[in-house]
């Protein structure tokens, strides 16, 4: 499937290297490039003996470069130091981590030629890393520090608008290369950092006066959109011109609506923003459901810009500690992906810039999954992505790239951020973001306790976005009176010292139902577990004692990999039963996964996508709208005796679910040696829970107590199931 324009703002443009008459031409530069190595900040390379695929990382070069992604950042240090595995001098003498590789900077080259003179040439990088600067012909344009952001530079005067043009981007080899106030990404358990052009390139062609920037901020009730337009004339002279905005359907493409044509005149070397509303008759809102996609399309004398939205509106809301979605409370289920952690996998290779991959990845698993929600965690994904999501109707926690923890408040073990440099690139990254549809949260950070994002990021630049979404600030504790708040309850971590026991989630064991949140405020459950393995089903660096006092020492991959699902799958049933959270994602659909990494995720092949077959059939289950838990976690049964069980049930969809509601014990075979059925009906959005009866056989050994959920009309039950052994009642004198 050809990959769909990039639409988004500013400078993004409709379609290919074409225009209609006084309209923006497009030129792609994706493809190959050729790529050098520097020490040295302003020396252009002398030899250009490598290449690299654009979009991509330098690791993808031909022939490769020796030690590239090497480097250990300060978080990662301070992890080790922590631990034990190094001493505090050596963290402290290499504060500002350590690069183990003899570079700086990579180049990219390539040539191009410009299709027609036109007033203006920009250069959009959509994202670099770390830290970019751009010369053409042999003149130096300009510099991007942003390693998450779209960087743009202005060609025109140096363009030769009649020959070969000569484009060389130079980025940072690691981290190190930027001041280490500026955000480049912080992540104590990522230990290969990747530079390169990992996002589109493209070179965006027209005429006075330019469009600088569209956002698109729908409103359903009544259905129209607020356009806030910024418009530039760079003449020496005004310029006249009608500014019109026009709707058309995405895919039919089909005329909607149209904005009654404004007369402008600006004057020379003006900027002006233009706010319109234009209605929306008809509009057919966007859901996960029904994911439908408009296009926007914003003209001016000289130039063009077109937008794809989604008349949608979410928020979530302190009052119901819900999220609500065109007006209608809807429960977030769902995963995490950490791209950049997935860029240092083995396997990555150059899956992430593949069209079919990613969408198998963000369209076809979550359906089958029964996932409608993902965070990006720590780091930005490209700009495709977020596209594929919008087409997927996915709802996006968007996490900017900091992770810094709880270190001590002063002295080495802090960053210091630069505010004003974090709320310059947080503007530009809500600038890239803000007309998606998906886009669903802003993440601040990543549990981080830092004051300077609630008490100046966020206020600063969340007034930016028209559409007016929440603000996910981490554990600094909500910054607007709606916003949610995030937990991570990792019950069986850390490893080494946790004696959690999942007959603990019983309610009458002692742990209780999960609580409110501290602030009162909606809650997203986006991380918990604690019981990563690698792929073979051997321990990530966190887990060797979890599964070690779980299992035993001698304990096998299958076993450890049947265990994980198995335990996941009970979880999330648990989290979702009680309905405290409005969001519940799992950690981690897609990251790093190697021998030394941390966590892991859960691909038995992640080249081809294939899930673990333990944890697509616990977690599929685990996450169907009609949710089922069994309240039950002790390990036995004993044999004749009869024994009330609990079980809880969630309705996600919005209209009532009825059908049959069986418990039963099976034996090894599958067969049923106990049974009892009951009626259900669980309101819209409900929640019921269920005592039940049953006679456990005497027989004895080993049996599945499952109970399974018949929604009238569905031929596929939803299942809940523990595994249980029926043991023999104790002799008389033993009872007391």
């Amino acid at each position: 499937m050809p990959r769909p324009p990039l639409l988004w703002l500013a400078l993004i443009c409709a379609g290919a290297a074409s225009a209609a008459a006084g309209g923006r031409i497009v030129v792609s530069l994706d493809g190959e490039w050729e790529i050098a190595d520097s020490l040295a900040a302003d020396q252009t390379p002398a030899a250009w003996t490598h290449h690299v695929p654009v979009p991509g990382l330098a690791h993808l070069a031909q022939p490769p470069f020796p030690d590239v992604d090497r480097f250990d950042s300060k978080e990662v240090l301070w992890n080790r130091f922590r631990k034990g595995h190094i001493p505090e001098s050596e963290f402290l003498a290499n504060i500002a981590g350590v690069a183990h590789q003899k570079r700086n900077y990579f180049w990219y080259r390539r040539t191009f030629r410009l299709p027609a003179r036109r007033e203006a040439a920009i250069l959009r990088i959509n994202k670099a890393q770390f830290g970019t600067a751009v010369w053409l012909n042999g003149r130096k344009i300009g510099e991007h520090l942003g390693c998450f952001t779209a960087g743009y530079f202005d060609l025109t005067g140096a363009a030769n608008w009649s020959a070969e043009n000569t484009l060389i981007v130079r980025v940072g080899a690691y981290p190190g290369v930027l001041p280490e106030n500026f955000p480049a990404g912080t992540d104590f358990e990522k230990n290969l950092w990747t530079p390169g052009i990992y996002d589109d390139v493209s070179l965006l062609l027209s005429d006075n006066p330019l469009i600088r920037t569209v956002q698109v901020a729908p409103h359903i009730q009544p259905p129209e959109i607020v356009v806030q337009t910024v418009i530039r004339n760079t003449r020496s002279t005004p310029v006249s011109f009608r500014l019109e905005q026009k709707i058309r359907t995405w895919k039919e493409n089909a005329a909607v609506a149209a904005s009654k044509p404004e007369h402008i005149r600006l004057a020379a070397g003006e900027e002006r923003t233009i706010t319109q509303t234009v209605a929306v008759p008809g509009a057919q809102l966007w859901s996960p459901e029904h994911p439908f996609l408009y296009v926007l399309d914003t003209s001016t004398s000289g130039d063009s810009v077109s937008t794809r939205f989604g008349m949608r509106e979410f928020r979530y809301d302190t009052a119901t500690r819900r999220a609500w979605l065109n007006g209608k409370v809807i429960f977030l289920r769902g995963s995490n992906i950490t791209l950049h952690r997935f860029f240092e996998d083995p396997l990555s290779g150059s899956l992430p810039w593949n069209d079919q991959w990613v969408r198998k990845l963000l369209i076809d698993i979550p359906k089958r999954m029964n996932w409608n929600a993902f965070r990006f965690c720590i780091g930005p994904v490209p700009d495709h992505w977020m596209d594929i999501a919008d087409e997927a109707g996915l709802l996006i926690q968007n996490e900017f790239f900091i992770w810094t923890g709880h270190p001590p408040k002063d002295g080495p073990y802090s960053r210091h951020w630069d505010a004003d440099e974090l709320i310059r690139q947080y503007k530009e990254w809500m600038r890239d973001n803000w007309n998606h549809p998906s886009q669903a949260v802003w993440d601040a950070t990543n549990e981080t306790f830092d004051p300077v994002f609630g008490e100046k990021v966020i206020p600063a630049v969340r007034g930016l976005d028209l559409s007016h979404r929440p603000w996910e600030n981490s554990y600094n504790g909500p910054e607007g009176p709606d916003d949610p708040v995030e937990d991570h309850p990792y019950e069986f971590g850390p490893g080494d010292k946790n004696t959690f026991d999942m007959a603990q989630l019983e309610k009458n064991a002692g742990s209780g139902a999960p609580k409110e949140t501290p602030t009162g405020h909606a809650s997203i459950l986006n991380e918990y577990g604690w019981l990563w393995l690698l792929r073979n089903g051997a321990p990530t660096e966190l887990t060797a004692k979890v599964y070690e006092r779980l299992l035993g020492p001698n304990a096998s991959a299958s076993e450890r990999l049947a265990l994980d699902a198995y335990l996941l799958g009970g979880l999330t049933e648990f989290w979702r039963a009680y309905r405290k959270y409005a969001a519940v994602l799992h950690f981690v659909y897609l990251t790093g996964c190697y021998p030394g990494a941390y966590t892991c995720d859960n691909f038995q092949d992640p080249v081809t996508l294939t899930l673990d077959p333990h944890f697509a059939d616990y977690m599929r289950e685990a996450f169907k709208p009609l949710g089922v838990y069994i309240d039950f976690w002790r390990p036995t049964l004993t044999a004749g005796e009869q024994h009330q069980f609990i079980v809880m049930m969630v309705n996600d969809e919005s209209e009532a679910s009825s059908g049959k509601l069986a418990l039963s014990i099976e034996d090894e075979r599958g067969h049923s040696v106990a049974r009892t059925e009951v009626p259900f009906t669980v309101a819209g959005l409900g929640q019921q829970t269920f005592f039940l009866n049953l006679d456990v056989p005497a027989a004895q050994g080993n049996f599945l107590l499952k109970a399974a959920a018949y929604k009238n009309g569905v031929s596929e039950p939803t299942l809940s199931r523990r595994k249980v052994r029926i043991v023999p009642p104790k002799p008389a004198k033993e009872k007391k």
